[in-house]
């Protein structure tokens, strides 16, 4: 955990968060600003600054947020009309958190890109 990260201080409990998922390693949320009717953040509860980052260091623990991923989806009612997972990596990306985190959309149909 870094004291100045807003993922490592929801997954210590400091900031509340709505949580619709939960693994020995990952957490997954819902997001403050949604972009689609269902739009969860996936995290590994330990810190990786982007999905780069954590392929590298650690690719079993990447594989779960995927899994996280797809179990978010299936809980959300999303797996016949799809859903859309979403990595930003490093500031060019739009990524705003640099913990790794996935987003994952759907539950209406999103395009070819999700406008803000």
């Amino acid at each position: 955990m870094t004291n100045d990260c807003l993922f490592c201080r929801i997954v210590a409990g400091e900031i509340p968060a709505t949580v619709v998922h939960e693994t020995d390693e990952t957490l997954a949320f819902r997001d403050i600003g949604p972009k689609a009717p269902v739009h969860v953040l996936v995290i590994p509860k330990v810190h990786h600054t982007d999905v780069s980052e954590l392929a590298v260091a650690d690719p079993g623990l990447a594989g779960k947020v995927l899994a996280a991923c797809a179990a978010v989806a299936a809980g959300e009612g999303l797996g016949e009309g799809g859903f859309r997972v979403i990595f930003n990596s490093g500031p060019h990306s739009g990524q705003e958190v640099f913990h790794v985190h996935a987003h994952v959309l759907g539950g209406k149909p999103l395009g070819p890109m999700v406008s803000a």
